[in-house]
């Protein structure tokens, strides 16, 4: 039998009116209804009635992470440093980690995640092929120090994730194990009611080679992807890839410098010599672990700098500064080109051999024309560094890209042997030799589904919720009148009884148009109200999601919610 929580016991005080600081939905109507308070920057504290659905989103993902042969642990928070000194990542993860020492002066963190740490515990446990495979979760609290934590719970200092993680002998034993993450991480969503969609990552910080991010589409969301309109190829724009032109034609004339006076940008250029900005080629500086390194767009395009950090990682990428410019006199600002660059050139694939651009000459306010790639100058790299437009061409099917904005709910990878390589992780194999485990890592923002959930499915009345996740099954409110509460308490006992979670509006003192607009903005995914016909048995059930309504005997409303 469920319990039954009435509301004038409940912790949830509702608010008329948005916070002032809340600017997307999630954040405005989960403080409005009473799930989530503010303690400080990027800091929550869930409520009841948010603890409920956080506990409701919990269970689902260990119900699939179980049902794959996962096994369940508790890790702690609190990190010592040496195992992310020995993987890079004490350093890697520069400001976002929460650091501290103890009353020793010894090195801690509070883990953003807990790669290093699982692969310790599984060198400790596991020590023969026979011992694997092997799957590992945990739901735990993570933390990063966010510079502007916002959005509310989407973008925390402190938040809920599942972390797990597969260890396999094989690369074959490794795709399995993601597959099976992947298959459950469909479950789970498809579960929770989540709009989503599946695109090709970048791995970051966590390092490994194959990546998916699971991402549910939002106008709050904070990860732009790709979608092709005509095939099945989606991508976050990190990760979207562009495939080199056929090289250009042969016959271009000499290069040429023109008397460019005040042009420093490619607007000032484009304008003076009545060229789209397409034809000129654009020249970034900036500075990979401290070395100036030039990196070449067409004039049109801008170049994405998180695109070109994860190409480049670990290596720490910064624009050059004024100061830069002063100590290398070669480089003159605003009229840099790549002939003759006595620097590292890296450069997108449409800067291709054979295509002619005009670029800086190296000379205060001159240009040159005709500077053909591959005839005047080298690309030493090439890399996808643009950022993505709407209308490029998809790379599989060449169909102009959509753009749409998305909350990462989810992401795989597969490591493979980049944390076993740091921690000497090897089993005794079959034939009596050390095998190098290979490893996957698999993520879920359990209190960003939260938002994700708010965010796809709230109406202009407040919240909405799936039944998997709701607080309750059913909010039954009491009009106001003795009578009305009197059958509001006995339907509610009626439904628990039948296993229903139920919340119950039987405060005294407030209004009856108080408790519909809580009802609506707590958003149970059904209402029963007793009202002016409660003297004759008969309540009216509302569906919160459709807004139907219909007028039933107490009997019949039973029967119909205890049989959905």
């Amino acid at each position: 039998m469920s319990q039954v929580q009435r509301m004038s016991r409940l912790m949830a005080k509702t608010l008329r009116d948005n916070p002032a600081d809340a600017e997307t939905l999630s954040h405005q109507l989960l403080v409005r209804a009473g799930y989530v308070r503010r303690t400080s920057a990027g800091i929550w504290s869930w409520l009841p009635l948010g603890k409920k659905v956080l506990d409701n989103i919990s269970r689902v993902v260990r119900e699939e992470m179980d049902a794959i042969g996962a096994q369940e642990v508790l890790l702690p928070a609190l990190l010592p440093r040496e195992p992310y000194d020995a993987s890079g990542r004490w350093d890697e993860y520069g400001d976002l980690l929460f650091r501290l020492k103890d009353r020793k002066g010894a090195d801690y963190l509070l883990g953003p995640t807990h790669e290093e740490i699982f692969t310790q515990v599984v060198k400790d446990q596991c020590t023969s092929y026979k011992d694997l495979p092997v799957m590992l979760y945990q739901i735990q609290t993570k933390y990063r120090d966010e510079a502007r934590p916002r959005s509310g719970v989407l973008r925390g200092r402190e938040f809920q994730m599942k972390d797990s993680y597969s260890f396999d002998t094989t690369d074959e034993g490794l795709a399995e194990s993601y597959a099976l993450h992947r298959e459950a991480y469909r479950k789970i969503f498809a579960r929770l009611g989540l709009d989503y969609r599946i695109v090709s990552a970048v791995s970051g910080a966590m390092g490994g080679s194959a990546s998916e991010e699971f991402l549910a589409p939002a106008a709050a969301g904070e990860d732009t992807f790709v979608d092709c309109p005509n095939c099945d190829y989606a991508a976050n724009t990190e990760a979207v890839t562009f495939a080199a032109p056929a090289p250009g034609t042969t016959g271009h004339g000499p290069v040429e410098e023109l008397d460019t006076p005040d042009t420093p940008t490619i607007e000032t250029l484009a304008e003076h010599l009545g060229v789209p900005a397409s034809a000129t080629l654009k020249n970034l500086l900036v500075k990979v672990d401290g070395e100036i390194v030039a990196v070449g767009v067409p004039g049109d395009r801008e170049v994405d700098l998180g695109k070109l950090g994860e190409h480049l990682a670990p290596a720490v990428v910064e624009l050059v500064s004024a100061e830069d410019f002063e100590d290398r006199p070669d480089l003159v600002r605003g009229y840099v080109g790549p002939q003759g660059l006595k620097i590292r050139y890296v450069a997108d694939p449409r800067v291709a051999p054979g295509t002619a651009w005009i670029t800086g000459a190296n000379k205060p306010d001159t240009h040159a024309r005709n500077v053909v790639c591959g005839r005047d100058f080298e690309v030493d790299d090439y890399l996808d560094v643009v950022v993505v437009e709407e209308g490029d061409p998809c790379p599989v099917c060449g169909t102009g890209l959509k753009l749409d904005r998305a909350i990462e709910i989810g992401h795989i990878f597969q490591l493979g042997r980049k944390y076993a390589d740091t921690f000497q992780l090897d089993v005794l194999g079959q034939q009596g030799k050390p095998v190098r485990v290979t490893m996957g890592s698999y993520g879920i923002g359990v209190s960003r589904a939260v938002a994700a959930l708010a965010e796809q499915t709230a109406d202009e009345q407040g919240l909405c919720w799936p039944q998997e996740i709701a607080p309750a099954d059913v909010h039954v409110v009491a009009a106001g009148k003795a009578l009305q509460t009197e059958l509001a308490l006995e339907i509610s006992d009626q439904l628990a009884a039948a296993g229903l979670r139920v919340l119950v509006d039987e405060r005294q003192g407030v209004s009856p148009g108080v408790k519909f607009t809580d009802a609506e903005l707590i958003g149970v995914p059904h209402i029963v109200v007793a009202g002016r016909r409660a003297g004759e048995g008969v309540v009216e059930l509302k569906d919160r999601r459709t807004g139907e309504r219909e007028e039933l005997p107490v009997a019949e409303a039973v029967s119909r919610l205890t049989t959905r």
